[in-house]
């Protein structure tokens, strides 16, 4: 295992002892991480104890489909946006029996991007309970690798802090 995957693997681990503890279930709707949060937290030993539901939506199409992001914000907004985000993560939990939730959107690389949203402009959302969601963006740098993975990475450590602060 890699540094940066037993990185991960560390993050996962430690947000489902902080979900078990709490008898939590989480909720993942990725788009540009394509599963790999789902893919890390299912790698933890005994995570279908608190690991419930993940929606890959790629095109606007499932995330309204699959999530219920209202398409008039895709159009005005676009996917990789605050409120595509919010309604990502919004939907994460009311279509699952999650009461904690990850949704990711962004462009991951090496083509996507444009002046307003450059490759690396990844928005990131938690959701817990009737708590109103949190929402942050981030702009990493390096190839389509690097950005997914540092990607999983902050949206794993956000859901510890969420979980410390409520």
């Amino acid at each position: 295992m890699t540094d940066a995957n037993a990185e991960l693997h560390a993050a996962a681990a430690e947000l489902g002892a902080k979900m078990l503890e709490r008898r939590l279930k989480l909720a993942v709707a990725e788009s540009c991480t394509g599963g790999w949060i789902c893919k890390v937290v299912t790698e933890v030993p005994g995570s279908s104890d608190w690991f419930d539901a993940g929606f890959v939506a790629y095109s606007y199409e499932a995330k309204e489909a699959m999530l219920g992001v209202d398409r008039r914000i895709l159009e005005r907004y676009g996917a990789v946006s605050e409120d595509a985000v919010l309604e990502m993560v919004r939907g994460a939990l009311s279509r699952s029996r999650a009461n904690v939730a990850i949704a990711i959107t962004g462009i991951a690389g090496p083509t996507g991007g444009t002046s307003d949203k450059p490759v690396g402009t990844v928005w990131v959302a938690w959701g817990f309970g009737h708590h109103p969601p949190e929402a942050a963006m981030f702009q990493f740098s390096g190839d389509r690798e690097q950005v997914r993975q540092d990607t999983v990475k902050v949206a794993l450590r956000g859901a510890q802090e969420m979980l410390d602060r409520l």
